[in-house]
Order: C-alpha cells, then structure tokens, then sequence
C-alpha cells in the first residue's frame, strides 16, 4: 500500500515558466553582463534556458560559468519572488483525490532560493486549498548555510511517520534531483512528462498526468 506520495514542484506540478519568462530576466541580465566572455554568446543563451530545469548552482557547474557569474545570479534570483496568483498544471485538483484519510498523505519537497520557492507555493494557494493538500512542506534551501537536500528530507519523512521506502512514491520531473535522491533511498519514482521534459530510465514508472498517477497509486493498494 502506498502511504507516503512526495512531490516535486517545478515542471512537476507547475511549469517554472508560468509566472512569466520575465520571472528570471533579471538573473539572467545580471549573468551575461557578469560573463565578460567567458561563454560565447549562443552557448551561454542555450545554458540560461537550463535555469528553467535544473537549480542555478547545476547550471553554472554543467556549463562553466565563472564564480561571478554564479555570483550575480545568486544575488539577483536570492530577491526574486513570485506576487501574482498560480495555477499549477491543469490537472493539479488531482492532488485533492489523491490525498487519503488517513492515508496516503501527500509532501511538497522543492529546491530552489527560499523566498522564490515559498512565493511559489503561496501564489499557488492564492486561489486554491494547494497548501492543506499536504501533510508537510519542505524547502530544499539553495542559500541555506545549514542546507539539507531531497534525500535528506525525503529520508526524514519515511522516519518521521515509520513508512518503509516500498510503502512510497516520490513523483517529479529531474532525474538529477528528486528522482536521484529517491532511487538512492530505494523509493519507486514517477517521472511526470510535463512538457519538455525527457525521459529517463531512471525512473521506475512514467506518467503524463496526476490522473494516470491516481490510476498508479490505486494498483498498489
């Protein structure tokens, strides 16, 4: 039986795009006037599209950035917030058919910059009950200096409430964050495939809706 369901947020249950592409200008702004040529300009342009998948720090390891490059992104995205209402995917109401009483309960685990994170999730419950679907919420902090990470926060959860990691699903997008850490623990996990989104065979199952994640959950019962 599945009891615990841990979800990623970012191109999981909402597109990171959705507040608007001019959400990361700034940050973006502040790298390429930091770049003084460390990256070509095309490199450097494909290597920003990244930011939309994959945490700043992954990014500017992967693709080279200078310190201060990194640097000026950090600064700028650290005061980034979302202000306006959010949606999630067309198919986040699911959330609230999947929730059990009392179980399985459901977790929200999402790295990022704490304040755009949190901004986030609020903008998400502005206009929907998006925070009471879960039983817990956890912020990977980026700029935490006493940062924990997904596997440690996912390893807490199965602790904290005596599940056993067959007794778990974590569902996401990343196969370099939230599908890592839950294979490392032993969790199956469900790679969603928002759009653009690639496949991986990391995954231990591959689904394109919460929907066909319902119909999952219901096979493990």
């Amino acid at each position: 039986m599945i009891k615990a369901i841990i979800f990623d947020l970012d191109n999981c249950l909402s597109a990171a795009d959705e507040p608007g592409a001019e959400l990361l200008e700034p940050v973006f702004d502040a790298i390429r006037q930091a770049n003084q040529g460390t990256l070509p300009d095309d490199v450097l342009e494909a290597a920003l599209g990244d930011c939309w998948y994959h945490a700043l720090d992954f990014v500017a390891k992967k693709h080279g950035f200078s310190n201060e490059m990194l640097a000026a992104g950090q600064a700028v995205i650290s005061q980034t917030r979302v202000s306006t209402p959010m949606r999630g995917y067309g198919d986040l109401h699911v959330l609230a058919e999947l929730r059990g009483d009392p179980l399985p309960m459901l977790f929200l685990v999402t790295s990022g910059f704490r304040q755009l994170q949190d901004s986030k999730i609020k903008a998400l419950s502005m206009e929907q009950p998006f925070e009471q679907w879960f039983t817990g919420l956890y912020i990977d902090a980026v700029d935490d200096p006493n940062r924990t990470n997904k596997q440690d926060i996912f390893q807490a959860i199965l602790n904290a409430h005596q599940f056993c990691p067959a007794e778990a699903l974590v569902v996401g997008d990343n196969p370099d964050s939230e599908l890592a850490a839950g294979d490392r623990l032993g969790i199956p996990t469900v790679q969603i495939l928002r759009p653009g989104v690639v496949p991986t065979n990391l995954a231990t199952h591959h689904i394109r809706t919460l929907h066909e994640l319902k119909a999952l959950v219901a096979t493990q019962t």
